[in-house]
C-alpha cells in the first residue's frame, strides 16, 4: 500500500478533464479572469469534489472491477489498498471540503455539487447509470458557471447539453469497445445487452448531435471564425470517427472513438472557448 495506490483511486486523468471544465465555465461566465482568488477558490472547490467522487465510485465498483480484465488491476480491486474500506476517509473528505467550500462560494454551487455527487454514486450499473452520469458531468461545468455568475443564460445551456450528450457517448463506446469484459461481470445493461451494431447508430446520432451543439455555441457566444473552424474540424472527426465504427462493428474502433471524445475532442473545444474569452 502506497501513496501512488490512494491517488490512483481518485482517477487522476478524469478528475483532471472534469476540473478543466469547472475552470471553463468560471473564466466563460467571468469573462476572462476578473477575480483570480475566486477562480483559484472555485477549481480548488471543484478538484477536491471530482476527485472525491471518482475515489468514491471508484469504490462503489470495486467488485465488477474485480472481475473485469480491463480494471481488475486497480488499487482496490488488486487489494493494494485493504480493507477497501480505508479510502472511504479520503473520498470522503474531499467530497465534504468541496462542498463546504461550494457553499461559500454561492449556495447555488453547493446544490449542484449535491445534485452531481448523488448523481455519480446512486444506482450504479443500472439503466439510470447513463442519465445519472450526464447530470454527474454537467456538475463542474455548472459550480463553475456559477461560482462567477448567478445567471442562467444560453451559453451555459448549450456548454451543459454539449457535455450531457458528450458523457453517454464517451462512456458507452468504452463499454463497447470491452463489451465481453462487462458481460462476464454481469453488468447487464445498455449498450451491452444490445447487438453492437444497432448501438454503434446510436452513436453516430449522439456525434452528430454534439456537432450541432458545437456549431450553435458560435452561434450565440460572439466567438471567432477560429473556434467555428476547430468545432467544425473536431465535430467531423467524431463523426467520421463513428461513421467508420458503424461500418466495421469492431471493438478497436470503439475504442478509438472512447479515446478520441475524452481530451481531444471535449478538452479542445473547451480550451479555445477558455482562449477565445481570454483574448476578447
Amino acid at each position: 500500500m502506497s501513496v501512488s495506490s490512494y491517488f490512483e483511486v481518485l482517477k487522476p486523468r478524469e478528475s483532471l478533464l472534469l476540473t478543466f471544465l469547472g475552470i471553463s465555465g468560471a473564466v466563460i461566465a467571468g469573462g476572462g479572469i476578473s477575480d483570480p482568488e475566486r477562480l483559484l477558490v472555485t477549481t480548488l472547490a471543484v478538484a477536491l469534489g471530482c476527485e472525491g467522487v471518482n475515489g468514491l465510485t471508484n469504490y462503489l465498483d470495486r467488485e465488477v472491477d474485480g472481475v473485469m480484465r480491463r480494471t481488475c488491476t486497480r488499487s482496490l480491486p488488486a487489494r493494494r489498498i485493504y480493507p477497501p474500506q480505508k479510502v472511504l476517509p479520503l473520498t470522503l473528505g474531499l467530497i465534504g471540503a468541496g462542498l463546504v467550500i461550494a457553499w461559500f462560494l454561492n449556495p447555488v454551487c453547493f446544490v449542484a455539487g449535491v445534485v452531481g455527487t448523488a448523481a455519480a454514486v446512486v444506482w450504479r450499473k443500472t439503466a439510470w447509470t447513463h442519465l445519472l452520469g450526464s447530470i454527474s458531468g454537467v456538475a463542474p461545468l455548472a459550480i463553475g458557471w456559477l461560482a462567477m455568475s448567478p445567471r442562467f443564460d444560453w451559453t451555459l445551456l448549450l456548454l451543459s447539453l454539449l457535455v450531457a450528450f458528450w458523457v453517454p457517448l464517451h462512456v458507452w463506446s468504452v463499454m463497447v469497445a470491452n463489451r465481453q469484459d462487462y458481460l462476464r461481470a454481469g453488468v447487464r445493461i445498455f449498450p451491452v445487452t444490445w447487438e453492437t451494431k444497432d448501438v454503434v447508430k446510436i452513436f453516430l446520432a449522439l456525434s452528430g448531435v454534439l456537432f450541432v451543439l458545437s456549431v450553435w455555441i458560435y452561434t450565440i457566444g460572439a466567438l471567432s471564425w477560429v473556434y467555428l473552424f476547430v468545432a467544425v474540424a473536431m465535430g467531423i472527426s467524431m463523426v467520421l470517427a463513428n461513421w467508420k465504427l458503424m461500418v466495421s462493428v469492431d471493438s478497436r474502433d470503439a475504442w478509438k472513438v472512447y479515446k478520441l471524445s475524452a481530451f481531444p475532442y471535449l478538452g479542445i473545444i473547451f480550451s479555445v472557448l477558455v482562449l477565445e474569452t481570454l483574448l476578447r
